[in-house]
């Protein structure tokens, strides 16, 4: 059988980052990025879309049971939150001096610096 396949463009959130809820259960309410599954458009954010998941007993949780986890969520129902005035706002990008690639907030103009850091 034939899969689809599509090329993977950038996405506007990060890890790290924090976003707004803009459709579904958790409509309005902000978390930070966990992950980013750029291949599916999705993001498990951090207190939203929580799922119920039934483990059995292994070596490592003996007991089982019942696991609450953050379910990914799509993309497009996400929206980065400026740091800078703390409300959600589009995203644009434009390429810097030195021409690196850098997001800024449409609403403020501002560059919008990344959320995670390695260290």
């Amino acid at each position: 059988m034939h899969q689809k396949s599509h090329n993977i463009s950038k996405l506007h959130i990060r890890k790290g980052d924090t976003v707004k809820v803009l459709s579904g259960n958790y409509r309005g309410k902000q978390g930070i990025v966990l992950q980013v599954f750029a291949k599916a458009y999705r993001a498990t954010v951090e207190g939203i879309n929580i799922v119920s998941r039934h483990r059995k007993p292994s070596a490592k949780n003996p007991q089982g049971g019942i696991e609450k986890t953050e379910a990914p969520v799509h993309i497009s129902n996400l929206m980065l939150v400026d740091p800078t005035t703390g409300v959600a706002a589009r995203i644009g990008r434009k390429y810097n001096d030195s021409g690196k690639l850098e997001r800024f907030s449409k609403k403020t103009g501002k560059i919008i610096k990344n959320g995670y850091s390695k260290t």
